[in-house]
This record gives C-alpha cells, sequence and structure tokens, in this order.
C-alpha cells in the first residue's frame, strides 16, 4: 500500500448501559478498504490476546460495509471462547461505520429546542412530518421539540386499526379530536396538561448501524438524565416503553412510550409521550384496547398502568418541561429557535390535505 494513499480514522461509540468503543483505522484509500485497525475502550474483552484477533477481523473490510456485514466479520474473527463484557459485535460495527464517516455523533450536529407553543393536535402531527422532512434535506438543523395543545385527543399510530383502538361513539360525545400520526407505535390519549411529549427529528445518520431495538434508549439517554433530575428512576424496556425503575410496588410501571419514522430523504422522528396527569376513567371511555388491557382488573388498577409524572415528582408540567430543555441544551450544546412561518403554513396545509381527512385517519378501519 502507498502510504500516500492512506488516511487514518477515528471513531467513538458509548454502548448503552454499557462501556465505550473506540475504533482507529487506517484507509487504503486507492483499495477502499481497511489496512489496519485499533479497537480500544474501557471495556473488557477475554482473553486478553482476543484483541488481536479482533484488530485482524477489521483489516481487509470494504470502506462501504454494513453494521451488518462488520459485525459478523468480528464474530467469525474471535475464537469461540472469547468474551465480550460491556460491548459487543454490533458496537465495533457501530464505531467503525462512525471512522468512516457514514455514521454521526451527537456533536456532529448544531442542535435546536423548539419550546412548547399551544396548537391543535392535528398541526402537532403535521409538524412532525414538516419538520423531520425539514431536517432531511437540510434545510434546517435537527431539533428537539416540546408539544402542547390545548384539546382532548386521540392519536393513533400509523399501522392501528380506528374502528379496533378508538369508541368512536365515546369520542365523539366527549369530544375528543381522533388524528392519525406518522410513526408507528400506540394510541396516545392527550387531554390538555395531561402528558409531556416530545418529538426529535435528526438525520439517520445518528442512528446509523444501529438496530431498531438499540436506537431507542440511545435516542432518549438525555431524558433519563432529565428524569433522574427531576427524581424519577425510569429505565427503557423493549422496544419503547419507558418504565420505573424505583424499587417497590411501582417498580416496572408504564411512564411513556415512544415511536419512531424513517423518511426517504433521510430525516427521521423519534418522539415520546409520558404521562403526567391521565383520567384513567376518562382515558377507558374512549380507547377500547386500553378496557381489554385491565378487563379483569377495574378502574383503579387502569391508573396505575400509566404512573403519571406528577404523583412521582410533585412538580408542575412547565417545570419538567424546564428541565427537559436544560438538561437537552446542557448535553448537546442546543440552542433555542422557534417554528418557522414557512412550516407552520406548510403543516396547516398538511392537516386539510392529510391528517383531517377520513382517508387518512381511517386507512387502516
Amino acid at each position: 500500500m502507498d502510504p500516500t494513499a492512506s488516511t487514518t480514522r477515528h471513531g467513538e461509540y458509548k454502548v448503552v448501559g454499557g462501556k465505550l468503543v473506540v475504533v482507529d483505522l487506517t484507509v487504503d484509500e486507492e483499495a477502499g478498504r481497511i489496512a489496519a485497525a485499533s479497537v480500544n475502550g474501557d471495556f473488557f474483552l477475554e482473553p486478553d490476546e482476543a484483541l488481536e484477533d479482533l484488530n485482524r477481523s477489521l483489516v481487509g473490510l470494504d470502506v462501504g460495509s454494513t453494521r451488518e456485514t462488520i459485525a459478523r466479520a468480528v464474530e467469525a474473527g474471535l475464537p469461540v471462547d472469547a468474551q465480550m463484557v460491556g460491548f459487543d459485535a454490533d458496537a465495533v460495527g457501530v464505531a467503525v461505520r462512525r471512522a468512516l464517516g457514514h455514521a454521526t455523533t451527537w456533536t456532529d450536529h448544531e442542535w435546536e429546542i423548539l419550546p412548547p407553543v399551544a396548537l391543535p393536535i392535528a398541526v402537532n402531527v403535521a409538524l412532525d412530518q414538516v419538520l423531520t422532512e425539514e431536517v432531511g434535506r437540510g434545510a434546517r438543523p435537527p431539533l428537539l421539540r416540546l408539544w402542547d395543545w390545548n384539546e382532548r385527543a386521540v392519536v393513533i399510530g400509523s399501522f392501528q386499526s380506528l374502528a379496533n383502538e378508538v369508541d368512536a361513539e365515546a369520542a365523539r360525545a366527549t369530544e375528543t379530536t381522533v388524528v392519525r400520526r406518522i410513526s408507528g407505535g400506540g394510541a396516545m390519549f392527550m387531554e390538555p396538561g395531561n402528558c409531556v411529549t416530545y418529538s426529535l427529528c435528526f438525520p439517520q445518520s445518528l442512528v446509523d448501524g444501529m438496530s431498531f431495538a438499540d436506537s431507542y434508549p440511545f435516542l432518549d439517554s438525555w431524558v433519563m438524565e432529565a428524569l433522574r433530575e427531576i427524581g424519577v428512576e425510569a429505565a427503557y424496556k423493549p422496544l419503547n416503553d419507558i418504565v420505573s425503575a424505583a424499587e417497590g410496588e411501582g417498580q416496572g410501571r408504564k411512564i411513556g412510550g415512544a415511536a419512531q419514522k424513517r423518511l426517504a430523504n433521510g430525516g427521521m422522528l423519534h418522539h415520546v409521550t409520558m404521562s403526567y396527569d391521565i383520567d384513567a376513567a376518562k382515558m377507558l371511555q374512549v380507547l377500547r384496547i386500553g378496557r381489554e388491557k385491565i378487563s379483569d382488573k377495574g378502574i383503579a388498577s387502569a391508573v396505575k398502568r400509566v404512573d403519571p409524572l406528577r404523583s412521582q415528582t410533585g412538580r408542575s408540567r412547565l417545570e419538567i418541561f424546564e428541565t427537559f430543555m436544560e438538561v437537552f441544551g446542557r448535553r448537546y450544546g442546543a440552542r433555542t429557535a422557534e417554528i418557522r412561518e414557512h412550516e407552520l403554513a406548510r403543516a396547516h396545509q398538511l392537516v386539510d390535505e392529510k391528517f383531517s381527512t377520513e382517508a387518512w385517519t381511517a386507512r387502516v378501519p
């Protein structure tokens, strides 16, 4: 290999709940392959000499290799008795992809925070699409947006059956707006002031090489810190539930849930709704599936199913918003911004053309 045709690359990946994996590569630019590799970090690997096997497993790989291809090479190159503690072959794959410039980190981006603004639920849902499209095409920086609203609503997942999820008669009687979002996941019962909801819009490169299961806790690692600051010990329950991790009767109770959507233009949406002060009885009037889940337990048990942040923290919803924004800004250097005029106009247009139409709301009858 001609030394003048080689470059050095550096990549890092902190495993969620695990260790830091660092990869230093020498790349043969003419051949488009990894010429030398050094994997290092605060992980554990046994036997000791397996590190040499790990490094050799990366040599010769194409610079365009997927995370899966890299992980398979690592697994094939390690001795049968090798033990990887605090990391795994997939984590090495992510670090290598970052070193090769295919994946980005939080600090590779300039983040914005959009504080809560009271908007109709349908507009909030439409903004998720608009802002993710804007980020995907590079028209605005990635962002954290906090939701607010002044109406009672149910927001169903992209693939849920409208009839199976929502009691249409009860929704009309309680003046509950029903809208469908672009991401998957379950139904959200939302009254004014009863939830804490946020959306992250960012390039897919941030989660390049990660499995869907790994991307959820990775994207919400900052909110776990924020929850600790307001006195809530939380953990992720695969695939997409945030639950109480505090010891005692409440351990394992659901605090909130996440959902995602990846757009063709490279933008990605990740949003989370956490209960602040749920009226469980009213929720069960409108949501059919909720009734089935607690049909043998009674309404009193329903309150325990979605543990409200208000009872756990004693803090106002505004205080929780402020803590979330402060922690996110501190971790990622995010600056406060606003929804742009043309973005809001496009969201209203999408409400008329899509999110308020029967064709979209009942697309899965």
